[in-house]
């Protein structure tokens, strides 16, 4: 086995588009990252620390929000697009039936949230601000992501993205100037996004042929039915990866939440290699599946491989640039964070471990196994977190991540053993 490891070729990793999609989609990741970065001290310094506290908890409710908008698409939309991509009849019904699905939770989630203000008076400190907030949801919507991603042509989304984010940033330095404007700013980013994402749309029908359809509202609710385990998979996958903080919340001081909150910020932004990585290869691995199945297992493992010494990489360099990272990032030597960017810095490995068992389930569409591996994992974070956290602290909600990442890793292993005994022999034992 290990002449056969030897023998991998690791200069055709990803081989032509799948390469693209990870270089593209890691610019998307880190446009966002750094319009985060460089809004941030203009939000604060126009709107004062308190309104910008409040911008960002809005924005926490979008971004869960979006999960129920996005229903699962992000993961069965791509894998439709690559095994359809030389059919332009199938590809308008696919786009034109998952763009009013995702339509139709928009209006669903905003007609929720303004009940929620209007109806029983509820997050009175910022009703102006989420209410306004909830163009967010139709931005999310209307972006093509999975299109593109299944498409295996990046470059023209990941441009968009940042066109997006750059219109944002400069209606924060022309709009925003006062505490009073802060219910614009989650408005701002909304609308640049939504009107970048309909250009998009409009290249997408005219430059290459897809017509967008009548959308009919029982395909739109048999799509959203077919979705539901995919839907449930990225809930709880949500909360067992970020939910860390709310845990902690209730055991530690704002101090202590302050330190670890930077460590874990910078923890799962190196996370998203793994689920970036994944999302690259996914529609390839798709396409090969169906079509070509001897290459499958070959292009998986080239892809495997590869992903997990590079996740080492970015383990190790954190673990050992710690005390550079937060004296960058907080402009002082936070001793404590550095204990705990250290003991989270193996956690983009772990993850990295699992990509492959999470693309035999994706290919093979079973959702529901994805779905109930995910809650399980999920329960046992909270239970663990929470156990740990009481007893030990912050090094307590750290082991805890850590073995959910492990036993992440080992469930579905052992899921991919049982169900698909013949893909599990021919990757893991070269059979």
């Amino acid at each position: 086995m290990i002449q056969k490891i030897k023998g991998v070729d690791f200069y055709g990793l990803f081989r032509s588009r799948s390469l693209q999609n990870f270089i593209f989609l890691s610019v998307i990741q880190i446009s966002n990252i750094l319009i985060t970065v460089f809004s941030m001290p203009l939000l604060i310094t126009s709107i004062g620390v308190d309104q910008f506290g409040l911008v960002s908890l809005a924005f926490s409710v979008m971004v869960i929000a979006n999960i129920f908008v996005s229903f699962g698409f992000n993961l069965s939309g791509p894998r439709a697009v690559a095994l359809n991509q030389q059919n332009p009849k199938r590809l308008s019904f696919l786009i034109s039936h998952i763009l009013g699905g995702k339509v139709l939770m928009a209006a669903v989630a905003t007609g929720t949230i303004l009940l929620l203000i209007v109806g029983f008076n509820l997050f009175r400190d910022y009703q102006a601000i989420l209410a306004l907030s909830v163009l967010l949801l139709f931005s999310e919507a209307t972006l093509p992501l999975w299109f593109f991603q299944g498409l295996e042509k990046m470059k023209l989304i990941s441009v968009a993205n940042v066109i997006s984010k750059l219109l944002y940033l400069s209606g924060i330095l022309l709009f925003i100037h006062s505490p009073a404007q802060a219910k614009w700013v989650n408005f701002l980013l909304g609308g640049c996004s939504l009107f970048v994402n309909l250009l998009v749309l409009g290249y997408v029908r005219w430059r290459l042929g897809v017509v967008f359809l009548p959308p009919r509202i029982w395909r739109i609710l048999r799509s959203l039915r077919s979705n539901v385990h995919y839907f449930l998979s990225n809930l709880t996958s949500y909360l067992t990866f970020n939910g860390g903080l709310v845990i902690l919340s209730f055991f530690a001081s704002s101090q202590t939440l302050g330190m670890y909150s930077l460590a874990e910020k910078i923890v799962m932004v190196i996370r998203l290699f793994p689920s970036i990585l994944t999302q690259s290869v996914y529609p390839n691995a798709a396409k090969l599946f169906v079509t070509q199945p001897d290459r499958f297992i070959p292009f998986l493992r080239r892809a495997y491989l590869g992903g997990l010494i590079l996740s080492l990489s970015f383990s190790v360099a954190t673990y050992f640039a710690a005390p550079f990272i937060i004296q960058f990032l907080a402009k002082s030597m936070l001793a404590d964070s550095v204990f705990y960017l250290r003991l989270l810095s193996l956690i983009p490995f772990l993850a990295s471990l699992n990509m492959v068992n999470v693309l035999f389930f994706l290919v093979t569409n079973q959702q529901q196994q994805l779905f109930r591996i995910s809650a399980w994992m999920c329960a046992f974070m909270v239970t663990a977190a929470t156990l740990l956290t009481y007893r030990f602290g912050v090094p307590g909600i750290c082991t805890a991540l850590l073995a959910t990442e492990l036993l992440h890793f080992i469930s579905f292993s052992a899921l991919v053993a049982r169900k698909n005994p013949d893909l599990w022999r021919r990757f893991y034992l070269f059979a």
